[in-house]
């Protein structure tokens, strides 16, 4: 979907407040003439993305949190052998966690047709801090002309198989072209910078023509940056008519569940769409935990009925849209690399209205029903989907094992008991399970122990003789 030009605040010379507040909390400045195309059906996004590939000319610069090594990788390996051969540079940057069941043949084959692939934080380092802060961007630029960001990684689940009636994880991307594309390019080479040497100086586009009517914001998540933190409190505390958020795997920070709360309680419209189905079960028991608070404040929650949710995006009114790949929890919004795009446009922002309402057709709406006696808190109770919905109209889900691992997983869960229980019980089989090792198997647990803690004192120590050096390197440069 092509979106017109923006019109209206975005384009008045003399910037609002709101609009200076969110280029401090983005610490991002706003960049004018974009196009943007939305695309919300992740088959179409691998396709454009692939497309956009084989157009490049000048350089490929292609960076995710998973790559696998299964059909869809493979397609995309072809296309990058296919410009690596051509004489293209080629740079593949992937998360070593989030790829870490892609076999090595698959990065053997890149390196071998002359693509550069690099992983960000090895899992065997001996920085230990570095391994919770995860390259979790998806982004691929083209000659510094052109480029596609989002939530969308590459695997079979986004693609989809029609022939075993599999359908596509729901996930979104932003198609981009024109003068903030240069400083998407900047954001991979810092994070590529931090995984080996920096980017030859002729492979980063100054400056390109603007070719579009959308100001947008380059969002950086860097660990402790806290940037889209700062900026969804902002758009939940000025928002006055809408705030509608599709989100992954949604545990708030305190301070941002009081936004959602507040606004809602002033008027706003607040609704979440989250998966129904995720792929991580625990995450969405953490989730629910939240549900009725939200509820009795006015905020209306839905759960999508189809294949996973994975899309991370935000409406505020008609003038603010964010999309990328930050989801709205801690992991994601303080200690990750993130990439987000913050845009001023009302065409963006219906477009992303208009796909929100078609989810919540394929969804069901959560509400608190009263129990009898009325002793007991209210229970939580999900409506059926509207009849016509998304999952009627592009055939029947047929889940695969990994799903129906994540279904089974949930409904034990709910035979267990509540969400705090489950919790509680996964906390308590834990720690009985580490005691009975230790009274099993008492020496051969202590070595493993002992060994352990060993290396955590040699790896901080490291990190703290390293700390120091720095410290008088900068000294000395002063």
């Amino acid at each position: 979907m092509s979106l017109p030009a923006a019109r209206g605040p975005a384009l008045v010379a003399e910037r609002d407040e709101l609009a200076l507040a969110m280029d401090r909390a983005c610490g991002a400045r706003p960049i004018e003439g974009n196009s943007i195309e939305l695309y919300s059906e992740s088959p179409r996004a691998l396709d454009a993305m692939l497309e956009l590939i084989a157009r490049a000319e000048r350089w490929v610069h292609f960076e995710n949190y998973i790559i696998r090594g299964d059909r869809t990788g493979r397609r995309f390996a072809d296309a990058l052998e296919a410009r690596a051969r051509a004489g293209v540079p080629v740079r593949v940057l992937y998360d070593a966690l989030g790829s870490l069941g892609t076999p090595r043949r698959f990065w053997r084959r890149l390196r071998q047709a002359g693509v550069e692939v690099r992983a960000f934080h090895p899992l065997l380092s001996l920085r230990p801090f570095e391994l919770l802060s995860r390259d979790h961007r998806k982004l691929v630029v083209a000659d510094g002309t052109h480029a596609m960001t989002g939530g969308l990684c590459v695997g079979d689940e986004w693609a989809g198989d029609p022939a075993r009636r599999r359908l596509p994880w729901r996930d979104t991307m932003l198609a981009m072209r024109g003068s903030a594309v240069p400083a998407l390019d900047r954001a991979f080479g810092r994070v590529w910078r931090r995984a080996g040497a920096p980017l030859p100086p002729d492979e980063l586009a100054a400056s390109v023509d603007g070719a579009g009517g959308c100001t947008a914001r380059v969002v950086e998540g860097v660990p402790g940056g806290a940037r889209v933190y700062r900026a969804v409190q902002l758009l939940a505390a000025g928002a006055a008519q809408r705030l509608w958020i599709t989100d992954a795997y949604l545990i708030p920070p305190a301070p941002l569940y009081a936004s959602l709360l507040d606004a809602a309680r002033d008027g706003v419209d607040v609704r979440l769409l989250v998966p129904g189905t995720s792929d991580v079960p625990v995450v969405r028991n953490f989730t629910r935990v939240g549900y009725r608070e939200l509820l009795r404040a006015g905020v209306r929650v839905f759960e999508y009925q189809g294949p996973m949710l994975h899309a991370k995006t935000l409406v505020a009114d008609r003038r603010w849209a964010r999309v990328g790949s930050s989801n709205l929890n801690v992991s994601s919004l303080l200690t990750n690399y993130e990439l987000d795009v913050v845009v001023e446009s009302e065409p963006l922002t219906d477009a992303l209205a208009g796909q929100f309402e078609r989810d919540l057709a394929a969804g069901r709406e959560i509400a608190l029903v009263a129990r009898r006696g009325g002793r007991l808190p209210p229970r939580l109770m999900g409506t059926a989907a509207t009849a016509g919905d998304a999952l009627t109209t592009t055939g029947e889900h047929k889940r695969s094992g990994y799903e129906l691992g994540a279904v089974a997983v949930v409904a034990l869960r709910r035979v267990a008991g509540g969400l705090r229980r489950a919790i509680a019980w996964t906390a308590a089989l834990t720690c009985a399970g580490v005691g009975g090792l230790l009274l099993l198997f008492p020496r051969v647990t202590s070595i493993v122990l002992a060994a352990g803690t060993f290396w955590l004192a040699a790896t901080f120590g490291l990190y703290a003789l390293e700390r120091r050096r720095a410290r008088d390197y900068d000294d000395d440069g002063l």
